[in-house]
């Protein structure tokens, strides 16, 4: 039956990661509404637009990389540490016109309005699920409404909501604006990592082992910009002609690469 929703809704289950963002894109080019952005400039066609719900069931099974993501695996690396680690949190400095924030700055060093003291809202969020690992209250929030409003570019990400189900964690990412072919990928692999991390600090704190388990990423806009529409119909030839298996890598192809990367990144973060 044909819907008459103005912004489709797209709901998908996959049981990796390469998996779901693959049938996401593919259903937001088949599926998408036609729509204008902020960003277009002189002929570019619409966007292509929709709600996306994407249930991953096992996001560290491999194949756990898409070969068509953007850049390559040393920025992969990169945006991994700046998520986790903070390695670019020095850069925020907006009245110097560079950063106004990053994620893990507003996960980890989250500052209210008028407020002198900081929120480690990882922090926040182990210790409710140590507290109470059933807990519906273990979520961290990035939007500041004082300082992101009225921004040009202010986060895409607004908040992590984590809860343990049968000794696993699920985590939910929840997004206002996701580029759904040039930087969702990279955002699912990182916010993964994250969920990763906190899994890993619940089950020390609790002393018993606590898994990875489902990951949600859910976008109010999941789109394919109108000026990557040649880039993408190359993707999509590329799935008529490639195996699953050859549009992926498992973790350990990628072993020495992201080794090479580590080391390349320490290296400029010592300078």
């Amino acid at each position: 039956m044909k819907s008459n929703l103005t912004l489709p809704v797209i709901c998908i289950q996959a049981q990796t990661l390469p998996e779901g963002w693959e049938k996401a894109v593919v259903a937001t080019w088949e599926q998408g509404t036609r729509v204008p952005t902020q960003y277009d400039k002189g002929d570019d066609p619409p966007s292509r637009d929709v709600t996306l719900v994407l249930a991953v069931a096992e996001p560290f099974a491999e194949p756990r990389i898409h070969r068509a993501l953007p850049g390559g695996i040393y920025d992969l690396e990169v945006y991994r540490q700046e998520v986790i680690d903070g390695i670019h949190d020095e850069w925020i400095a907006p009245k110097e016109g560079k950063w106004s924030y990053t994620y893990h700055e507003r996960l980890a060093n989250y500052t209210g309005l008028g407020q002198q003291r900081s929120i480690d809202q990882l922090d926040y969020i182990v210790e409710a699920l140590v507290e109470t690992p059933y807990s519906r209250r273990a979520q961290a929030v990035l939007w500041k409404p004082w300082e992101d409003a009225g921004t040009e570019h202010p986060p895409c990400l607004q908040r992590i909501w984590c809860r343990v189900f049968d000794e696993k964690l699920v985590m939910s990412a929840h997004i206002r604006s996701n580029d759904a072919y040039k930087a969702a990928f990279m955002n699912m692999y990182a916010f993964t990592e994250l969920q990763k991390v906190i899994a890993e600090r619940v089950s020390e704190r609790l002393e018993r082992g606590i898994k990875v388990g489902q990951y949600n990423h859910i976008v109010d806009s999941f789109h394919i910009y109108g000026s990557y529409f040649e880039d993408f119909q190359g993707f999509l030839g590329t799935l008529k002609v490639r195996t699953f298996e050859q549009r992926t890598f498992t973790t350990e192809q990628i072993a020495p690469l992201v080794q090479e990367a580590r080391e390349r990144i320490a290296q400029s973060t010592c300078q």
